[in-house]
């Protein structure tokens, strides 16, 4: 099976270098031939575009930003936007190419998408980024619409965000066009449920594994990496089904307590504070101390790579449930195979969200909205089935559940490209 013989710590692994190494190990175990890997390897569509944005001063910053579109063989491009200083056009193809395996995985006709925007947004005022945000939707109007492309919140972006790009696009098409993005605020055509999914999906994972690794919630131990909208939620959804949230960390630091973390007052404390350290009563770490403290589940829910050859030898959880995408690195991964450490990985994992994504643009498309247990009972019954079948996967080829779920996934892509053919 495809891995890496060097080592993966540091800057020189790319996201999409992890990202084929994890395809190519699944790819093996069914036999893929070499012409339909390089088919599924590359972005159907890259676009770069440049940004300006008239800034509170009066000056002009010119921004860069990215779409990919990696794979439409199954419907359209599903994917996030996010702003951040770090957005590089390698973790943007990366994060498409997820996206596809993601949407297969679940069962969900879309194909995979990410854009983003090369900028800092905690220096930038409100009508700043909205202008940024108006601009950027300009420039991606000819590649995306409700049956084309369908971009959604990420790091750093959110409903609001959403409501601008669903606005500019509408107003470009001279029609309210609800379907174009996802991830909007209810009152703009938003779904309710959509803002807990990836964290209530992640946890719909956890205890069907917590059955097979037979850890009692009741008394399970957990850790968290990333207080943001999936960590926190995460942390009052699992406290809700009895285990005891020991750690959690942010990106200014981490804090630790063996008797447990009350998630409403944490919530309210970073709110208050800015984040989770000085939380009463706590011991204070890193951010990537939490990763290797003592715990039955642990929740990496922060950005890429958290996880590599140095530390994971140190993480101590039974289960890895990545909320994050792309948290571990292929020889970390090794690692926890070999000491039969579950990990649901993040194309699993984290795939609440871009399933409500889904029943929102089902809802919008038809003009008819659900109310939220709908929508969570439909959540529930799509991540139950297919973290079964992924695990079912793995016992029958003896395989992880990350190989696992790209075997599920690349096995529904490979049929729909191979129905449809190749055109001329």
């Amino acid at each position: 099976m495809s891995d890496f013989s060097a080592g993966d710590a540091g800057a020189s692994l790319q996201p999409l270098d992890i990202a084929w190494a994890q395809f190519d190990r699944a790819a093996d175990v069914i036999g893929l031939s070499d012409d339909m890997r390089a088919v599924l390897k590359k972005p159907k569509r890259t676009l770069a575009v440049s940004v300006p944005t008239r800034m509170d001063d009066g000056s002009i910053t010119v921004f860069d930003g990215f779409r990919v579109q990696h794979n439409l063989a199954r419907g359209p491009a599903k994917g996030g936007l996010r702003f951040h200083p770090g957005v590089t056009l390698n973790e943007v193809q990366a994060l498409a190419f997820w996206m596809t395996w993601k949407c297969a995985v679940v069962n969900i006709p879309y194909g995979g998408g990410k854009g983003g925007v090369i900028c800092n947004p905690k220096s930038m005022s409100q009508g700043e980024l909205e202008r940024m945000t108006r601009r950027f939707a300009t420039e991606l109007a000819p590649i995306i619409g409700p049956d084309k492309d369908i971009p959604a919140p990420d790091v750093y972006t959110n409903s609001q965000t959403m409501a601008w790009f669903m606005d500019t696009y509408s107003t470009l098409q001279g029609a309210t066009t609800m379907g174009v993005v996802t991830g909007k605020p209810i009152s703009a055509g938003g779904s309710l449920g959509r803002n807990e999914a990836t964290a209530r999906g992640c946890v719909f994972t956890i205890r069907e594994a917590a059955k097979i690794k037979g850890i009692d919630l009741n008394t399970a131990t957990v850790s968290i990496q990333g207080y943001g909208n999936a960590g926190s939620i995460a942390h009052t959804l699992i406290a809700e089904m009895g285990a005891k949230v020991v750690a959690v960390s942010d990106s200014r630091g981490g804090i630790y307590s063996p008797d447990g973390l009350h998630a409403e007052a944490l919530q309210n404390f970073k709110r208050e504070t800015g984040s989770v350290v000085g939380f009463p009563n706590t011991e204070a770490m890193g951010s990537a101390d939490v990763l290797t403290v003592p715990c039955d589940i642990l929740i990496p829910a922060a950005l890429e790579k958290s996880i590599d050859e140095r530390n994971a030898p140190n993480v101590q959880a039974r289960i890895i449930a990545e909320a994050a995408n792309g948290p571990t690195t292929p020889r970390a991964d090794a690692n926890f195979r070999e000491r039969n450490i579950m990990v649901i990985p993040d194309i699993l994992a984290n795939a609440g969200g871009v399933t409500v994504s889904y029943f929102e643009w089902v809802q919008n498309l038809q003009s008819f909205y659900w109310d939220e247990d709908t929508v969570n009972q439909n959540l529930e019954r799509i991540m139950t089935t297919s973290f079964n079948e992924v695990y079912e996967t793995s016992q029958r080829y003896e395989i992880d559940m990350r190989t696992a779920a790209y075997v599920r996934a690349i096995e529904r892509v490979v049929e729909s490209t191979e129905l449809r053919g190749m055109f001329p």
